[in-house]
C-alpha cells in the first residue's frame, strides 16, 4: 500500500473575505478526491482586506459599493455570484441565526488574526482550523461582531480554546508582532489578494480555484518535491 505524501499548505486569508471561504471548500474537496494519496497540513496567515476599517464597522452592501465603486444593486449582485460559489464548493455565506436579522458588517479583522497566530503557534495548526472555521461561521452564517475582543473571547472559547490564555494572547505585543510579520510575508510573496495558497513553501496558487484545478495542483507539487528529492 502506498503511503501518502505529506505537503504543506500555507493559506494567506481573511475571514471577512468571502471567496476565501469558497477556497476553503473547493480545496476541502479536493483533499477528500486525494484522500491516502496526499496528506496536507494547513496553515493559516493573516491577510486584512481593510486594515483601515473602523473599530465601527461597516455595512456588507454598501461598503462593497464604496469599495469596489459600484451601484448598491451591483454590489447585491456581486454578492448572489458570491453564494451560488459558495454553494457549489459546499460551503455557506447565508445567514443562518435568530430573527430578526442583524445587519451584515464588514469588521477590523487583525484582532481576530492575532487569535489565529497564538492558536497555530501554541495548540497546533489543526486547532487553528477549527478556529478559523469557527470564524468565518460567525462572521458568515451567525453575523456576530468580530471585530469585539469580547466576541473573539466566546467564539476562543466555544471551540474549546482556554479563555484567559486567549485574552492574553490578545494583549500579547509578541503575538501582535507575529501576525505583521505574516501580513509582511504576504507582500514578500507578491501576494495582493486572497485567498493566496504556498504548496510546498514555494508553488503559489492565487485566488479561490475549483476542485479539479486543486487536486490537479496539489498532485503536479507532490511530483515535483519527490522528484527533487530523490
Amino acid at each position: 500500500m502506498t503511503q501518502a505524501r505529506k505537503l504543506t499548505i500555507d493559506i494567506w486569508s481573511d475571514v471577512m473575505c468571502p471567496w476565501c471561504l469558497v477556497g476553503w471548500g473547493n480545496l476541502r474537496q479536493a483533499l477528500d478526491r486525494l484522500e491516502g494519496e496526499i496528506e496536507a497540513e494547513l496553515r493559516w496567515h493573516a491577510f486584512e482586506l481593510n486594515p483601515d476599517m473602523a473599530p465601527e464597522g461597516e455595512e456588507r452592501t454598501a461598503h462593497i459599493a464604496r469599495k469596489y465603486g459600484r451601484t448598491l444593486e451591483q454590489s447585491k449582485d456581486v454578492q448572489g455570484q458570491m453564494r451560488s460559489a459558495a454553494q457549489s464548493a459546499g460551503v455557506s455565506l447565508d445567514y443562518e441565526g435568530e430573527e430578526p436579522a442583524p445587519p451584515a458588517m464588514m469588521w477590523n479583522t487583525f484582532e481576530a488574526h492575532k487569535l489565529l497566530t497564538w492558536a497555530g503557534e501554541t495548540h497546533g495548526y489543526e486547532r487553528q482550523t477549527a478556529l478559523k472555521l469557527a470564524l468565518f461561521e460567525a462572521h458568515f452564517n451567525r453575523r456576530r461582531p468580530i471585530g469585539e475582543s469580547e466576541v473573539l473571547l466566546d467564539i476562543a472559547e466555544e471551540t474549546g480554546f482556554d479563555r484567559a490564555e486567549a485574552l492574553a494572547a490578545l494583549a500579547s505585543e509578541d503575538i501582535a508582532h507575529k501576525t505583521r510579520a505574516e501580513e509582511r510575508a504576504a507582500w514578500d510573496l507578491n501576494i495582493s489578494g486572497v485567498p493566496a495558497m504556498v504548496l510546498a513553501d514555494k508553488f503559489l496558487i492565487p485566488g479561490a480555484q475549483p476542485p479539479e484545478a486543486y487536486v490537479d495542483m496539489l498532485r503536479r507539487v507532490v511530483e515535483k518535491t519527490a522528484d527533487a528529492a530523490e
